[in-house]
Order: structure tokens, then sequence, then C-alpha cells
């Protein structure tokens, strides 16, 4: 046995562990979805099949096409208010501390809210947006308003902003990597070219951070995307998400209409996600 055959049986069988772990939990799941949205249903049970009446319907129905203008809406002013807040954080932190000790504490403090679930920290704006929550009492002891405002709770602006709550960490960390690993030479070159902070920032930082932003963003979207519980609770009912489509079809154990509105997001995510892995090279990152 050559040693090039040697090597690449070393690799395959190094290798072999993690192949066997994403086919037990990553491939054959998302098989066993890709046959099941090809089965028949009745309402009262699904039955084996090859048929595709549920992708017909699904791509036809003008409901999918509100639904998923509404996710990509969800998902576009999610993105953006995270890449301002991440950016911004991770800038600071990055270029503005110069302790690492005390950057180290910063990073810990926004990472506290991740300390508890999901859940609690959504349902932990409910009290604060209500009518009689803390944000309306405020509001109207400052006069600043006359009657309780309605769209705080139970609404687009509430499901958006449990949105950037719960995502904005993801973004905050890749960039905040990427900035660190900037050497701090080229900045004080363009300073010493006569750049503008400005000019440093779109012509230095931004374009050396993008594989972070684009790590960044592959999480947000992805995330947002596939959520449902936060736009149940949060708009109170009221709005809808693909998530939340496929979460009703399985409770309604209509789990062929489950299984194509799952494989239409799951290609519609990937696209979305190799478009963005157009602009950068990740791999940089990584």
């Amino acid at each position: 046995m050559g040693t090039q055959t040697r090597q690449t049986l070393k690799g395959w069988l190094l290798a072999s562990p993690l192949v066997v772990i994403l086919s037990i939990f990553l491939v054959l799941p998302v098989i066993a979805i890709v046959v099941v949205s090809f089965w028949g249903s009745t309402a009262y049970s699904y039955y084996p099949d090859f048929q595709f009446e549920n992708y017909t319907f699904l791509l036809t129905s003008s409901v999918t096409l509100s639904v998923y203008l509404k996710t990509f809406m969800f998902t576009a002013i999610t993105w953006l208010l995270c890449f301002l807040i991440g950016f911004t954080v991770a800038y600071f932190l990055a270029f503005h501390i110069r302790s690492l000790p005390v950057q180290i504490l910063l990073f810990m403090i926004c990472t506290v809210p991740f300390w508890t679930s999901n859940i609690i920290r959504m349902i932990s704006w409910i009290p604060f947006l209500g009518r009689n929550g803390i944000a309306n009492n405020t509001l109207l002891s400052m006069g600043l308003i006359d009657q309780p405002l309605e769209w705080l709770l139970f609404s687009e602006f509430a499901v958006i902003l449990a949105f950037v709550h719960l995502f904005t960490l993801f973004m905050i960390v890749p960039v905040f990597n990427s900035m660190m690993r900037i050497d701090r030479s080229l900045i004080e070159a363009a300073r010493d070219a006569g750049a503008s902070g400005w000019q440093i920032l779109t012509n230095v930082i931004l374009p050396l951070t993008k594989p972070g932003i684009m790590i960044g963003s592959i999480f947000v979207v992805t995330l947002v995307m596939g959520d449902f519980i936060t736009v149940r609770f949060m708009s109170g009912g009221q709005s809808a998400s693909v998530g939340r489509v496929i979460s009703n079809e399985i409770g309604l154990l209509q789990y062929p209409a489950a299984s194509a509105s799952a494989v239409v997001l799951l290609i519609t995510v990937l696209l979305m996600i190799s478009i963005m892995l157009k602009f950068v090279d990740i791999r940089k990152e990584l």
C-alpha cells in the first residue's frame, strides 16, 4: 500500500465519525422529510404515495406568497437592525476598549441575557410593552402620549423587537472576531496617509470585517426564517410566518403538507445563503 493510499485511508478514517453523525442526525431526517412530502393525506390521516399535490397546492396558493413576503420582511428588518447594533457594539469593543479584561467583561455582559431560555427572554417583553405596561405608563407619566399605545404589543413591531433581542448576539460575536483579527498597523497606515475616521471605517475596517458580517448574517437569516414561536407569541396570533404555518400543519397532523412546506423553506434558505456567499469567502474566517 502506497504512502498516498495510506494518507487517503487515514483521512477517511478520521472523517468517518463526523460523516456518521451527520448522516444519522442531518441527512437521514432530511431524506425522510422529502419522502413524506410526496405522501397523500386526508382530513384525518395520511398514507404513503408519490404525488405532487402538496407542492402544487403550496406553490399556487396566494397564502403561501403572502406568508413568504411577511417572513422576508421580518428577516430583512431584523437583519438590518442586528447588523447596525451588532457592528456598533463590536466596533466599540474592538477599537475603543484597550484593556483585554475589560473587553472580556463587557462581552460577557452582552451574553448575560443568553443565560436564560429564548422563551423567557421573549415573554419578558410582554409586561414591558403591554397596554398597562412599563413603557406606556412611563410615556403617559411624561406627558408624551395621551393614551396607551396599542401597537407596542401583539404587533409586527413586537415581533421584530423580540427577534432583534434574541439574535443580535449572533451578529456581534463573528463581527467582533473579525475585527480583532485586523492588523492595527493597517489602520495606523491609513491614518498616517490622511484618511478620515469615516474613510478608515468604510475602506479598511468594513471590507476586512465582511467574513464576520456574512457569518452573522447567515445565523440571523436562518434563525428568523425558521422561527415560529416568536411570531406566535409576540404578534398575538395576528401575523404569520413560514415556520408558524409548518407548526400549524404539524399540529393538525398534516405531515405531508408540513414536509412539503419544510422542503420549500429549506430550498429558499439555501438559495439565500448561496447568494450571500457569492459576496465573500467565509473560509477566511474559519
